[in-house]
């Protein structure tokens, strides 16, 4: 696993303690020195900055890395994401080559074609690989 991986994987369980702890929450929101209701660290941002220059937030998670652990780890860590999050994942992964996805509202059809695609790509080439 490489740095970005690594942290990735440590920013996303931080995100869904504080999600689902509000003590730990809490503490976490002190030691920062941000609020809950500051929309740049937790949530949705604001309608004019979610597009600066022209692109899109980071994503918060490598769907075929979590794929490659299996569809249940990559569903659960999806689910705690909301539309905006989704479509980042989308747009940094480039899952969307007929630009249909991006224009999607519905929440779990955007996590199916996420899925659908990561299963894929995180089992591209195994015919090659030896065990």
């Amino acid at each position: 696993m490489n740095l970005k991986r690594t942290l990735t994987a440590v920013a996303t369980i931080v995100a869904d303690e504080a999600a689902h702890n509000p003590a730990f929450r809490s503490r976490l929101e002190e030691a920062l020195g941000v609020k809950a209701s500051d929309p740049k660290i937790f949530g949705k941002l604001p309608a004019d900055e979610k597009r600066k220059g022209g692109r899109r937030a980071a994503a918060l998670l490598d769907p075929v890395d979590l794929a490659r652990h299996g569809e249940g780890e990559l569903r659960a860590k999806l689910d705690g994401l909301d539309v905006e999050r989704l479509l980042d994942v989308v747009a940094q992964f480039g899952m969307d080559p007929g630009k249909l996805v991006m224009k999607w509202k519905d929440r779990e059809r955007i996590v199916d074609r996420i899925v659908e695609i990561a299963l894929a790509r995180s089992t591209k080439g195994d015919a090659f690989r030896r065990d």
